[in-house]
């Protein structure tokens, strides 16, 4: 992978004047190529990540997975942007599998989460079935932990 694209998963603040030290390149290059990456469509936006239990406690977030039948002539490409581009829809994979699409929905309570697989994504034709999990707790995002270990207390040494 290119060592730019690696930097900025880690971290998309980065200064390009950091970017350009940690790459040995000069900043008007690695300006050059953070334009280039987005112009080709490589680079697609840039995101925090978010503990969401500390920004909004109540929001459910679940995976489901879902089988659909292919369409002739478009695949599963034409259903999986049709259920996609639902406000619901965080994201949406083609997967392997006894299931044929992975959906991260979210919603403000489990009734917004059920109301959307019964109302919305079960009712599309072309959706054979599917297979729901809430997430519980969130250790990792994107490759940053959110872990946070407390620093140890040294006990007081008393003579």
């Amino acid at each position: 992978m290119d060592p730019l694209i690696i930097l900025l998963r880690r971290n998309a603040r980065t200064s390009v004047e950091d970017l350009a030290k940690e790459l040995s390149l000069t900043p008007a290059v690695v300006a050059e190529r953070l334009t280039q990456l987005e112009a080709d469509g490589i680079v697609l936006g840039y995101q925090p990540i978010v503990d969401q239990q500390k920004v909004q406690a109540g929001l459910v977030t679940a995976v489901v997975e879902v089988r659909i039948t292919p369409e002739r002539g478009g695949g599963f490409d034409r259903l999986a942007g049709r259920i996609a581009n639902f406000a619901e829809v965080q994201s949406c994979y083609l997967i392997s599998g006894g299931y044929d699409l992975l959906v991260v929905v979210e919603g403000n309570t489990l009734q917004d989460i059920a109301a959307f697989i019964s109302e919305k994504l079960s009712t599309i034709k072309g959706v054979i079935s599917t297979a729901t999990r809430f997430r519980l707790k969130t250790y990792k995002e994107n490759g940053v932990s959110l872990l946070r270990e407390a620093k140890p207390q040294r006990l007081a040494v008393t003579p």
